[in-house]
Order: structure tokens, then sequence, then C-alpha cells
């Protein structure tokens, strides 16, 4: 929010200035500031006008633009009525208003409205936009990343986790006329990517801090095909004997319903449903494959043929064809 929601060049006494600044200790904060004077007092801005910076109106003095020295720099021209300031080394004891005051070598001084200068141990909390994702796999995604940037000179990095690709940083500027850094991130949503905290990494003076995003990825059939597979005794089985297969998905939401068939030729053949299907192997019957679907779709596995010998094969080896 702004002290003042009122235009420049209103005719009055006024500055656009924000409430509240936070910053890390250490670093610097740059204060956009603008203002407002009296008709009459337009022709008084001039080069011998100077930007001070006071711990309250009686308070000390703490930058003086006619003798900046370390403590910081008048960023704006205030002949153009722009008053924006950085102050450095900004430490804890300096969690104080700061009230701005325009002199001037003629009539023109005046005590404006100020800004509250809030010192943190630690960076500001970077926020992520959407917090929270629930997108069916293959889905374009695209994930924000905030965070204020008070100090221009030290803006804070955003670094995203390792596996998702870099973001895309921007400056930008609040509605107050503060700096924000903003890393947009774009990827395609995968299986991989399900129920995966993936954070990303602010870190401004070495300062560094995590902030997760829990993504919620729901499965499409489109890649079903590489997950689904069929799970069969190893080796060689003997004809007739009994034969255990099982269908194995990885798929979100829940696989609903499991069904079999058998490729023969172009036809497809239904043998059963379930997760689990039990038949006699036989050496005539062609390849098996299984379905799964849930609320989202359906996908198969790839065509598994068993390796069905006769019993005389398995008691003779060499004399097998």
């Amino acid at each position: 929010m702004l002290t003042s929601p009122k235009c420049a060049l209103c005719g009055q006494f006024e500055i656009i200035i924000p409430k509240t600044i936070e910053v890390l200790k250490g670093s610097c904060v740059t204060i956009p500031c603008s203002f407002d004077v009296q008709y009459q007092h337009n022709v008084n801005l001039d080069n011998t006008c100077k930007a001070l910076w006071k711990e309250s109106y009686r308070g000390p003095v703490v930058f003086d633009s006619s003798n900046p020295q370390q403590k910081g720099q008048l960023i704006g021209d205030l002949t153009k009525k722009d008053c924006t300031t950085t102050l450095n080394d900004m430490q804890l004891q300096n969690n104080k208003v700061y009230n701005f005051r325009l002199e001037c070598h003629n009539n023109l001084k005046y005590y404006f409205n100020g800004v509250k200068i809030s010192v943190k141990d630690d960076p500001p909390r970077p926020t992520l936009t959407p917090p929270t994702l629930k997108v069916k796999e293959g889905t374009s995604v695209s994930l924000n990343c905030s965070a204020p940037a008070p100090c221009l000179s030290l803006p804070p990095n955003l670094t995203w986790s390792p596996g998702l690709g870099e973001g895309q940083e921007t400056l930008q500027e609040n509605q107050d006329k503060t700096k924000v850094k903003i890393s947009v991130l774009n990827f395609n949503a995968s299986h991989l990517h399900h129920d995966r905290k993936s954070p990303v990494l602010l870190s401004t003076e070495n300062k560094m801090y995590y902030c997760p995003v829990l993504m919620h990825i729901s499965l499409l059939s489109v890649s079903y095909a590489s997950r689904i597979t069929i799970l069969f005794p190893s080796g060689p089985v003997q004809e007739d004997t009994n034969v255990t297969l099982t269908c194995s998905a990885n798929a979100n939401p829940a696989v609903k319903n499991y069904t079999w068939y058998r490729a023969d030729g172009g036809q497809e053949t239904f043998m059963g449903t379930g997760r689990v299907l039990n038949i006699k192997a036989s050496r005539e019957r062609g390849p098996f494959f299984c379905r799964a679907a849930n609320e989202e779709g359906s996908g198969r596995s790839n065509n598994t043929q068993m390796d069905v010998q006769c019993r005389y094969c398995l008691k003779h080896l060499h004399k097998c064809r």
C-alpha cells in the first residue's frame, strides 16, 4: 500500500512511498519515492535541493544527498519530483521509520511522511504460484516463484531443484514501486514428478531458503504403455502347467480394472479380468497383453510371449526343434 493514493502533480504537498519495506540485515534498501509540492513552489525545485532521510521528524539525519558518503545514494531527480533513495548496510538497529525531508536553498523546505524499514535476519519467504499442482501427465505446467528485491544492487537468486530445468528471471515492479524478482519455470508434467516436493532455492548474501511446491500428477494413458508390464515365470515353462501372469501398472489415480487379451495375428481375444490371470501354458497360444484403466484413461502393455516347451523337449533338450 502507498502512503498517499493521490497522483503526482496535484498541486499539494504529497508523497507516494511504501508504508513498509522488509530488508535483509547487511543488505541495502531502495526506497521508491515520488512527491509533489504546492504550485507556487514548483519554481523552487532546482539543483540546490537536497534529500534528507531522518529517523522520525526530530531524529538524527541518516542520509544527506549533499554529503552521501557511504550511507546511500539518491537515485531519483528531485527536480523531477523523484526522491527514490538507496540506503546501504541496513542493520537490526536500523529497524525504524524514516521520514523524507526536502530542502532547497530557497523557501522550499518540507517534511513528508515516512516509510517503515523492517530489517530481518533472514530473507523473506519466496512465494510459489500455484503452491499445489494437480494436473494430468503431459500437461504443460508453469510455476511462478517470486521474492521481494528491496536491494536492487543485490537482488535474490532463485534456483529451482535439479531435474526441473532453469527458470526465466525478470525484475518487475509492484504497484507501490517496490521491486520483485520473478522466476518462471515451464515444463511438461511427468509421472516422475508425482508427489515430489520441488523446492526453489532463494539466496541473498549467503542466506538461503527453500520453498517447496508439492505436485500431484495424474497419469494419462499416453504413457501407460511404457509403464505396464506383465510379470511371469522366468525361463521355459512346461506345457499344460498352471501359470500365473500378473499385470503391473504404475498409475495415478489407482488402476480401477485390468483386462487380459491374447493377440492372435490381427485379432484380440479376451482372456479375463483382474490384476492376476491364471492359465495353462500352451505352445499354441499367441502372445498376451493386459490393459489397465483408471479415471484418466487406459493403456496397454507390450505383447508378452512365454517360452512354453513340451514335456519331451524339457527332458531331452538336445532333440528340441
